[in-house]
């Protein structure tokens, strides 16, 4: 394994994107290839505004490139992006995101700019075989895509991470909250999660695909849904770690980076509490996907593919088969109960080859990688505010 993991990140940011984009770029076993974006949690124009702006945030903004993917699913039509997540812009809530730097901005709508697939295949083909990895944390229509144009990467990259789908019948602890009285399964209907949804196509490509399956690591709401960001995690997030570079709670927070994220955060709490009975604080989804290839490497944050209740325990490592729904429209699963968008899973017999799900992780170590992240994305920051206007 090579010293830092290689990663294609493709987003739709996104208020849980900024996280990840920020576990992305700053992680020490990470070596991120590039950005793509995409349709979902705001339409293409507004992902890609808010992208370079986190990435401007965060003081990336002149070493990690971004491209424009799909503006719309790959046999659907464009939808109008929801707003009651993450508000108009997609990244609402805060007044401390900067706009997207105007010269990147020009760069990633130039009309010769190289395309999201192409840029994300040469990439990749940089690497050696069986060391890069993909992620998605929003539709998952430009993997798709990539993997259709290009069938040989299938067996040339490491793995593949999607933040996406939804198990249900108690997979997890996770609160997954309840309509009409009935469990929830997704989070945008009663069935289905909302980045599968919306290019229910694009997930069944990647997640049926005989290759890609068996390197296919899938991140549901059942298991972000134990990843909530508590006061306590908060408050870390602020003023740092106990300890002596922690800064006072009643003093100023370490950052404005820092005020920025959790204010992020507490855009769509009150969603998670009123919608899913979430009060603990909200979940974060997308940096999960993204803390996943760490497994094998020595900054590993680890995550738990077997069942607690079952009589092997840790003894058995599962994989399953994922079956996506594709039949129905947005429409029919919004206002007729369709299960469009979701993903049935079926365990396999023990030692197959299948998606891997995990059931649970090693929550406390993640929001301490989350935290030095901030830590060092406030480093690189202070030495560009440090440095002399030209």
């Amino acid at each position: 394994m090579p010293e830092s993991v290689p990663l294609w990140l493709d987003c739709d940011p996104g208020h849980d994107d900024a996280f990840a984009i920020l576990l992305a770029a700053y992680h020490p076993g990470i070596q991120l290839l590039g950005m793509s974006t995409v349709h979902g949690n705001a339409s293409l124009e507004k992902t890609t505004r808010n992208a370079l702006s986190v990435l401007a945030a965060i003081g990336k903004q002149d070493d990690v490139a971004v491209y424009r993917g799909a503006s719309h699913a790959l046999h659907r039509a464009p939808i109008h992006a929801p707003t009651d997540i993450h508000g108009e812009s997609g990244l609402d809530g805060t007044s401390l995101l900067p706009p997207p730097p105007a010269d990147k901005l020009a760069e990633v709508n130039s009309p010769g700019r190289t395309s999201a697939i192409d840029a994300m295949a040469a990439a990749l083909r940089s690497c050696a075989p069986g060391t890069a990895w993909v992620t998605a944390t929003g539709a998952v229509t430009n993997v798709a895509a990539l993997f259709a144009a290009h069938p040989d990467l299938k067996a040339h990259v490491r793995g593949v991470s999607i933040m996406g789908g939804s198990v249900g019948n108690g997979f997890t602890p996770a609160v997954m909250g309840v309509v009409d009285g009935v469990p929830r399964v997704g989070n945008y209907t009663q069935w289905a999660e909302f980045n599968v949804l919306i290019d229910p196509e694009a997930a069944a490509a990647v997640l049926e695909d005989p290759v890609l399956a068996g390197k296919t690591t899938l991140v549901p709401l059942d298991l972000t849904h134990l990843v909530l960001a508590t006061k306590e995690v908060q408050d870390m997030l602020l003023y740092g770690p106990e300890g002596k570079e922690r800064v006072p709670r009643e003093g100023r927070p370490k950052s404005d980076l820092r005020v920025m994220l959790v204010e992020l955060l507490n855009f769509f709490a009150g969603t998670y509490r009123d919608v899913f009975g979430i009060i603990e604080g909200p979940p974060l989804h997308d940096p999960l996907a993204v803390a996943v290839i760490l497994e094998g490497t020595e900054h590993e944050i680890p995550f738990y593919d077997y069942d607690p209740k079952s009589p092997e325990g840790p003894g058995r490592r599962e994989r399953f088969a994922v079956e996506v729904v594709t039949d129905g429209t947005l429409e029919d699963a919004k206002h007729r109960g369709a299960p469009t968008g979701r993903t049935i899973v079926k365990l396999l017999p023990p030692g197959s080859e299948g998606v891997r799900i995990p059931r649970g992780l090693d929550i406390p170590l993640f929001w301490k990688v989350i935290e030095e992240c901030c830590e060092r994305a406030d480093q690189v920051n202070k030495k560009i505010l440090a440095k002399p206007a030209n």
